[in-house]
């Protein structure tokens, strides 16, 4: 085997390979003598075919197989003898592969950078630690008290608070508004949320009662051909029900399984630290993230951008094309489209326990699972030795971190018809370019100090994902473990939180103790400062 290097521009090599036609036809040979042993010819004991026969039936298909493998074993050991690190699948182009000639193709790859040896002690990283008061804890369960209060039905004219149960329906003129018929709706007179003036005109109304509710819906109302108008809502009420005083006591422990209110009150507690703490670290890794960037700069593979930009632009471009088809057919059928406040008059019940602790401060939002993705690339194979024996996703190990925390600095920008597509790729093309570098970097840490990811810790992954989908958890887990790059999607960001946490072990980062509010606060500053951010 003679191998040439034709070019070396940057990360990306060209090599011409040639092999010599008599090491192709020994293989030729070598393989037509392994079927000459079990194949079966009329007329021919086994073992005694003759080899021109054999080659004339089965020349062109062994022939093919032998140059495949060449391929396979040369490419392989030119990479392995130069220490190349290929960053995706070589290509390989056929210069001549003629019988009885040398056989020789162009070999062209990008190979992994030179990383950088990172230092991790001088980050400058701060680790919020919240601290939760004694205050919060109360207001959640006053918030579970309140969605299990319970109610009883009354002989009189509703009040402010009370609940009608009552079949309705609405319209704008002559076309009925869509989601607004409903029997049995529950209307809380008072509630937040509703159409101005609804609850209002349906004071003093008893069992048996009907009403003409009229209001308008807002100038900013979502749906064009309803915003600014008059609606009107026939309302016929079926029962009035009292709802009985919110009480904090261990009755209320046991409405959501729980033994006293002892128990209730810790397990509140533990939910809402355990949501704090999720925020406070999503904050903290962006922030490794983000000085990762700014100290680290070096060349990444061209191919490997390509491809990442091109998962982040067919998203962009499917979502474009959705808001289109969703004004497309609004615009086809008026009515059919969009909520109506009047229709879904009260908010569906949320779950007990996670609407007490997950709402703890007022505006706040529950931190979401990092490994949510804006765009799972699903290329870029990296091996990393000890990790498994499928490859990591370069790329996937810094896209799963690209949530309503983090993603701020490396998500995609927000979109609007009419939006300039160029100034959309050249943000893409530095948000792929981040993400790829990053991944690399990470990806080159964990190897460097044998960070892996076990079995066990995938299965338990792909069971919590398994449990996201009640009722198809069987159908989940044979997907996963029929596709390997969905399974890798899974893998990558156990290792990203790995190689995450031992970076921030090293960093040592400064601890401060902020209540709540001022953690908050801080995560929606840096929302705020990331966006504004020139690109």
């Amino acid at each position: 085997m003679n191998v040439t290097e034709t070019s070396a521009e940057g990360l990306k090599r060209e090599f011409t390979i040639t092999i010599p036609a008599s090491e192709v036809e020994e293989e030729i040979t070598k393989k037509l003598g392994e079927i000459a042993r079990v194949v079966r010819i009329p007329g021919f004991r086994p073992g005694k075919v003759p080899l021109p026969l054999l080659r004339k039936r089965y020349g062109q298909a062994v022939r093919g197989e032998v140059l495949e493998k060449s391929v396979q074993d040369s490419s392989a050991e030119a990479m392995r003898e130069r220490n190349l690190r290929p960053a995706l699948q070589p290509r390989v182009e056929l210069i001549s592969a003629e019988e009885g000639a040398d056989f020789e193709y162009k070999m062209s790859l990008e190979v992994l950078p030179d990383m950088p040896e990172p230092d991790f002690s001088s980050l400058g990283l701060e680790k919020l630690v919240p601290e939760l008061p004694d205050e919060d804890i109360d207001k959640a369960l006053e918030r579970l008290a309140e969605q299990q209060r319970k109610t009883e039905p009354v002989e009189r004219p509703a009040e402010t608070g009370d609940i009608l149960v009552a079949d309705m329906v609405g319209h704008v003129g002559d076309t009925e508004i869509p989601g607004s018929r409903a029997e049995d709706r529950q209307i809380e007179l008072g509630a937040e949320g509703l159409l101005p003036g609804f609850t209002e005109q349906l004071l003093g109304a008893a069992a048996g009662d009907k009403r003409m509710v009229t209001t308008a819906f807002p100038e900013d109302y979502g749906n064009p051909d309803m915003a600014g108008k008059e609606g009107v809502f026939e309302i016929s009420v079926k029962q009035v029900l009292h709802k009985l005083p919110a009480a904090i006591d261990d009755t209320l422990a046991e409405a959501v399984g729980l033994e006293n209110l002892g128990e209730l009150r810790q397990e509140i507690r533990q939910r809402m630290q355990r949501d704090y703490e999720g925020i406070a670290r999503q904050r903290l890794k962006r922030m490794l993230l983000d000085k990762l960037s700014e100290g680290y700069d070096f060349p990444v593979p061209p191919g490997m951008v390509e491809m990442e930009f091109n998962s982040i632009w067919s998203q962009y471009e499917g979502e474009k094309e959705a808001r289109k088809q969703i004004a497309a057919r609004a615009a086809e059928s008026p009515t059919s489209e969009g909520p109506v406040d009047g229709g879904a008059l009260i908010a569906p019940e949320e779950t007990a326990l996670e609407g007490a602790s997950e709402r703890a401060p007022a505006g706040a939002e529950a931190p979401k699972p990092e490994s949510q993705e804006i765009a799972a690339p699903g290329h870029h194979a990296v091996s990393h030795p000890g990790s498994s024996d499928e490859p990591l996703d370069a790329a996937a190990l810094v896209a799963p971190e690209e949530t309503a925390l983090e993603g701020a600095s490396d998500s995609e920008p927000a979109t609007t018809e009419g939006e300039d597509d160029e100034k959309a790729r050249a943000e893409f093309q530095r948000i792929a370019e981040r993400r790829v570098r990053l991944g690399l970097l990470l990806a080159e840490v964990g190897r460097n100090n044998n960070i892996t990811v076990s079995q066990e810790e995938v299965n338990q992954a792909l069971i919590q994902e398994a449990r996201r989908h009640q009722g198809y958890e069987r159908q989940v887990i044979d997907y996963y473990r029929q596709n390997p790059d969905a399974l890798n999607n899974l893998r990558a960001p156990i290792f990203e939180d790995k190689v995450v946490d031992f970076i921030v072990e090293l960093a040592k980062p400064t601890e401060r103790k902020v209540a709540p509010q001022e953690l908050l606060a801080a995560a929606s500053a840096d929302d705020e400062e990331n966006s504004e951010a020139p690109a």
